[in-house]
C-alpha cells in the first residue's frame, strides 16, 4: 500500500457515496514513524498528518514546517489539561477533547492567544470504559458546554471497539453530529476507512497502510 494507493480508494470511495471529490480529509498517522518515513511523504506532495502525543509532535513538526509549507497537524490522541498551550503552538485540530475540564483549559487559552485550533469532540461510541470520550448520553450537553465557551466545534471523532462492526458506531456519531448541526466527522482508519466515508466521513486517520508497520518508540 502506498500514499497513492490510500488515496486512490478514498477517491474511488467518494464516487461510490456520491461525495463531491475532495471532501474527505486524509490525515497520515504520522506517530511513532521515522523522520525519513514522514520526509518521504511530505515529499509526495501530503501535507495533513496526525500525531496522538504532543511531546513527540514537539520534537518532530518545528522542522518540518520550516521545510516544507502549507503542513496541517492534528491531535488524534489524548491531551493533558496541563498541555494545552504547548498543543497551540503545534497542532491546527484537536480531535480528542474529551471532558468538560479540558474544553476549560482550551477555552481559556483561546482567550488568551486570540485563536485556537479546531475542536473535534470525542465521543466514545462503544461506552468502553478503557477508552477516552464522552458516552453518547452526555454528547449533546457536552456540545453546548463547549459552545457556551466559544470554541470553535468543527464536528466530532470516534474510535470503534476493535471487535465491533464499526458502521455502527460511524452511524451513531453522524446522528449525534447531525442533530447537534455539527458537519466534520473524525472517523475511520486502516482497515475501514471507505465504510466511514460511505456514512459521512470528512477526516480519515490512516497510518501503517501509508507508511508501513510503527517503529516501537524507545
Amino acid at each position: 500500500m502506498s500514499l497513492a494507493d490510500i488515496t486512490t480508494r478514498i477517491t474511488k470511495a467518494e464516487a461510490a457515496a456520491g461525495r463531491a471529490p475532495g471532501s474527505v480529509h486524509l490525515i497520515a498517522v504520522s506517530k511513532v514513524q521515522p523522520n525519513e518515513r514522514v520526509a518521504a511523504v511530505l515529499g509526495e506532495g501530503h501535507r495533513c498528518f496526525g500525531e496522538n502525543r504532543v511531546q513527540e509532535a514537539a520534537g518532530k513538526w518545528p522542522s518540518f514546517r520550516e521545510a516544507y509549507a502549507g503542513v496541517d497537524l492534528h491531535l488524534i490522541g489524548p491531551l493533558q489539561s496541563n498541555k494545552v498551550r504547548q498543543a497551540f503552538g503545534l497542532f491546527d485540530a484537536i480531535h480528542s477533547l474529551d471532558r468538560p475540564k479540558l474544553a476549560t483549559a482550551i477555552a481559556r487559552i483561546a482567550q488568551e492567544e486570540g485563536s485556537c485550533p479546531k475542536v473535534f469532540v470525542q465521543i466514545n461510541t462503544g461506552e468502553e470504559p478503557q477508552k477516552a470520550g464522552v458516552l453518547p448520553g452526555g454528547a449533546d450537553a457536552m456540545i453546548a458546554e463547549c459552545r457556551a465557551l466559544d470554541l470553535p466545534i468543527e464536528g466530532l471523532m470516534c474510535i470503534p471497539p476493535a471487535e465491533e462492526e464499526p458502521s455502527l458506531h460511524f452511524a451513531l456519531l453522524a446522528k449525534i453530529a447531525e442533530r447537534n448541526g455539527l458537519s466534520g466527522l473524525s472517523m475511520g482508519m486502516s482497515s475501514d476507512f471507505e465504510s466511514a466515508i460511505a456514512l459521512g466521513a470528512t477526516h480519515v486517520r490512516v497510518g501503517s497502510a501509508i507508511f508501513g508497520a510503527r517503529v516501537a518508540a524507545g
